[in-house]
């Protein structure tokens, strides 16, 4: 298999630095088959502005690296790249240094794909519960718990006020390690399907009228954008203080780092550190803050 040199930017102990291997997913998930063909380089490859090529991608990704035996998502909702989403977890485990599987991890926002507890439970043993609005997405999230016999490793509970991100599903005394989030980062509807056109044109391919990846409104957008979201959750993480020790969600837009730290400064997190990752020319990054006295022992 040829590295993918966007892939080797990828965190030293994600399983995808390497590339994608088709002739091993192909066995591993043969409807992938269907959507692998030679790309100009005469690679084999598939056309990622295919929805249905990509999730069987995920669906080959997951059951091979991940145990995911069977995992799907409704049409239109949002199926996120693998490797990327693999980097997320990996760093936050270098955020916490070795402890184990008694880690507890709140996932906010995590949509019908429960991508990020599926991959911490498995390559971690973390103990994780995944958080949403949206009930028909935590159904088919709950479908892939039970598919799998993943319960009670991971659990899905409903945020049923959409201006809150953790009240209402902390429970109280309950205690997290860590949160995790990719929030919503486009302001308007309008400004997503922009958004999704240039990633159409990224891929050499027309501007369309569906959305890259797919993501319903939820998924992509919140009133005032990426900015408004994190204020918010900045704001709101001071009530939990003492039941959750590192707060974290990635920054999409790198000119909203200034806001989340004055944010940050004001709620008087005690700890704040910003990661930086990169798939490829694609650069991406978390912040991550806590109010709890304590010493980030670094994984190796």
């Amino acid at each position: 298999m040829k590295p993918d040199q966007s892939a080797s930017t990828l965190h030293p102990r994600n399983l995808h630095r390497a590339g994608y291997d088709f002739a091993v997913l192909m066995q591993t998930h043969p409807a992938l088959a269907a959507y692998v063909r030679p790309n100009a380089y005469g690679d084999a490859s598939i056309d990622f502005s295919q929805p249905k090529a990509v999730k069987a991608l995920n669906q080959a990704l997951l059951k091979q690296y991940y145990g995911v035996a069977v995992w799907d998502i409704p049409a239109d909702y949002l199926c996120p790249p693998i490797p990327g989403r693999a980097d997320y977890v990996h760093y936050l485990a270098d955020l916490l240094g070795d402890q184990g599987p008694q880690v507890r991890l709140l996932d906010i926002g995590t949509g019908a794909n429960l991508v990020y507890p599926l991959i911490a439970a498995h390559t971690y043993g973390w103990q994780c519960v995944g958080v949403d609005i949206d009930a028909n997405a935590l159904r088919n999230a709950q479908n892939i718990i039970d598919e799998n016999g993943l319960q009670p490793q991971l659990c899905v509970r409903q945020q049923s006020n959409p201006a809150c991100m953790f009240k209402g599903v902390i429970l109280p005394g309950e205690l997290f390690t860590l949160t995790m989030c990719n929030p919503p980062f486009h302001a308007s509807a309008a400004e997503a399907q922009a958004g999704s056109q240039r990633k159409w044109r990224g891929l050499g391919k027309p501007p369309a009228h569906t959305l890259n990846f797919g993501g319903q409104s939820n998924e992509l957008v919140y009133t005032g954008g990426e900015a408004a979201f994190l204020t918010s959750m900045i704001h709101e993480s001071k009530q939990f203080a003492h039941q959750c020790v590192w707060f974290t969600t990635l920054v999409s837009k790198a000119s909203n780092l200034s806001l989340v730290y004055r944010a940050l400064k004001r709620v008087q997190a005690v700890h704040v550190t910003t990661v930086e990752m990169a798939q490829g020319q694609k650069q991406s990054r978390f912040v991550a803050w806590s109010f709890q006295a304590l010493t980030a022992k670094k994984r190796v």
